[in-house]
């Protein structure tokens, strides 16, 4: 079954052409496109349950309602909805408001297709927290700015009992490298790295990469 992909953009050469791209891939289907937030979650009030798209690829900078406040609503009207945010904008503040509005990851438009539908296929398959290697560095050095901005210290109770594949796989994570880059640096195939990432998130008891980061930088498991 093909996975329903919606694509929220202002500029309709952009939606021409990114639909143009991944419709290439067996396994995609685009089922909508819209010109800002509010034309996306209208045309979504129309559409039965099984009718929507699993995995909304989301503009940030458009007119009437931006990207941010689109994942905002949508998160809380269709929290089955992975919502991707794929952007010029790599600051801090662009990216730290999408965390908090609830994105399901963070792309740059500069990222190759074939990445993009891989990171597609990630959010809808095993869920997690797909980046640019650039923003995943971003993301990290907030995380860590955070931790050190809370004073209070969090005793560890877990013990999480990665194996030595799995340790390799999360510091590849940390360092922003993507599911295939990964196999191709450990010699996997991704289908491998898929199954390690799916083990990491269970044994660290997260659901996404930024938590699993989180975790592997605040308890030195890297």
């Amino acid at each position: 079954m093909k996975i329903k992909v919606a694509i929220v953009d202002d500029k309709s050469q952009n939606r021409i052409s990114l639909s143009e791209k991944i419709k290439f891939s067996e396994q995609i289907e685009i089922v909508m496109t819209a010109a800002n937030g509010s034309d996306f979650l209208e045309q979504m009030k129309k559409l039965l349950p099984a009718q929507q798209p699993q995995v909304v690829l989301m503009d940030i900078e458009m007119p009437e309602m931006n990207g941010i406040e689109a994942v905002r609503f949508g998160k809380q009207l269709y929290p089955h909805v992975k919502f991707l945010m794929l952007t010029v904008f790599d600051d801090d503040d662009k990216i730290f408001e999408a965390i908090k509005s609830g994105a399901d990851g963070y792309l740059l438009k500069d990222e190759k297709v074939s990445s993009i539908i891989e990171c597609i296929q990630q959010l809808a398959e095993i869920g997690g927290a797909p980046m640019s290697p650039r923003i995943a560095r971003k993301a990290l050095d907030l995380l860590m700015h955070a931790s050190i901005q809370n004073k209070k210290t969090i005793p560890k109770t877990e013990t999480y009992l990665l194996s030595e594949r799995e340790t390799e796989v999360l510091h590849l994570l940390v360092d922003g490298y993507n599911y295939r880059t990964i196999a191709e640096k450990l010699f996997l195939s991704t289908h491998t790295v898929r199954k390690h990432i799916a083990n990491i998130y269970d044994k660290l008891h997260v659901t996404s990469k930024a938590q699993a980061i989180k975790i592997a930088t605040n308890d030195k498991l890297i």
